[in-house]
């Protein structure tokens, strides 16, 4: 209905046979529109997109549960970031042992990171992996 989905075109070719009314699904889903027609990115495409992000913040080992749990990033929580981030940038957030955990939406530049207080958020939470578990009925 309102969900996109991402897949290989041989495997479009092979689902020719099965009838629409018997499809569920077919790929990877990405996003779906809201009822308002904004897109909203789904955890599913973390796979697809967090090998090639250009935009990373590495989390220490004992905050990583406070992001799962849906929280905001703080700078005492940042083990690592990369350069050029800007105000706004979509960024994919990563374990210390680079697993990725989700991602959000920067709130401070890479420079303003530096020079600010331990306490000041610098990314904003949109999904993270334990949305698997909390929204098991809705994905």
């Amino acid at each position: 209905k309102n969900r996109v989905y991402y897949t290989s075109e041989l495997l479009v070719k092979r689902v020719t046979n099965i009838s629409k009314d018997n499809l569920v699904s077919l790929g990877i889903q990405i996003g779906k529109f809201t009822h308002h027609g904004s897109f909203y990115l789904t955890i599913h495409s973390l796979p697809i997109f967090a090998p090639n992000a250009k935009h990373k913040v590495w989390l220490k080992p004992t905050l990583e549960m406070l992001f799962l749990y849906g929280n905001a990033v703080l700078k005492a929580h940042l083990w690592r970031i990369t350069k050029d981030i800007n105000v706004g940038d979509g960024v994919v957030v990563y374990s210390m042992f680079d697993i990725p955990l989700g991602f959000g939406i920067a709130t401070k530049s890479t420079k303003d990171v530096r020079k600010s207080n331990p306490q000041v958020m610098v990314v904003i939470h949109r999904g993270d992996i334990g949305e698997y578990l909390r929204m098991e009925d809705e994905l």
